[in-house]
């Protein structure tokens, strides 16, 4: 479905579904996002009742816990014009798998579709729906960018973080080699299949170290936290971050899994 196009500030109400990891691991991400969000002239609601997705349950074959946490999603986004997710696999959960949750009953799959049809991931609102073409920020470094796979896969989104990154100051883009290749996080993949999702990001890292770039950038938490862990472990300097935290002039902080405290090599 074609993105709507964009009405007033005063018109459109939008929410963001900040996202389990986000709220728990790096809630600088959602802060980022609303920053974002209101640098383009709109105001951000952040519903109180809103909670995990229920990608967990779903990917783990448990549709009856997944149903319960999808109704209380739909119930908290209700009357909002737009939900977004600073996440690819979340935002995916939210448009093209709670429909067929409800296949049995037809008054809550239209309300499952209603909310498929509002929301998006963050990097494609921005430039899709709200036309976006550039931000103020400033970041000195050389950055490469990985392909999440929902964010990818089944929502499309590709060039449009790279639009936006291409206008922030200071900054270098060099690209992997494949930077489509999943990291080998997955959700529930990485703990089901530890050796399969290690030798995964292995391959990751060794590409990211290719590039020479010094900062690694994606649309989702759940493979930032991965690959991030991963290079940690192999005593890489290359630090981690969310691409919003850049977009948004927020890159001066610690990198993913740094301690809050440092701040040597601001950026």
């Amino acid at each position: 479905m074609p993105p709507s196009p964009p009405r007033s500030p005063q018109e459109l109400r939008v929410a963001l579904f900040v996202t389990c990891l986000v709220d728990l691991f790096r809630p600088s991400v959602g802060f980022a996002a609303v920053k974002l969000i209101e640098q383009a002239g709109f105001t951000v609601e952040v519903p109180e009742a809103q909670t995990c997705c229920g990608q967990p349950a779903y990917n783990s074959g448990d549709r009856a816990t997944t149903r319960a946490i999808a109704l209380q999603v739909i119930d908290a986004f209700e009357g909002y014009d737009a939900v977004v997710a600073p996440s690819g696999s979340c935002s995916g959960m939210l448009s093209h798998h709670y429909p067929g949750l409800f296949d049995d009953d037809p008054s809550l799959k239209a309300r499952a579709e209603n909310l498929a049809n509002r929301s998006y991931e963050l990097m494609a609102f921005l430039v899709d729906v709200l036309g976006v073409t550039k931000v103020t920020a400033h970041y000195d470094g050389t950055a490469t960018y990985h392909d999440s796979c929902s964010g990818l896969r089944e929502l499309g989104v590709k060039d449009q973080p790279r639009r936006l990154l291409r206008s922030v100051g200071g900054l270098k883009l060099s690209e992997m080699t494949s930077p489509e290749v999943c990291c080998g996080f997955g959700g529930t993949f990485c703990v089901k299949y530890p050796e399969i999702s290690n030798a995964m990001v292995s391959e990751k890292s060794a590409d990211i170290a290719a590039t020479g770039a010094d900062t690694l950038l994606a649309g989702d938490l759940g493979c930032l936290l991965n690959m991030a862990g991963k290079l940690q472990r192999e005593g890489s300097a290359v630090r981690v971050r969310h691409v919003a935290e850049v977009l948004a002039g927020m890159g001066d902080q610690a990198a993913i899994g740094e301690p809050q405290s440092n701040k040597s090599g601001k950026r």
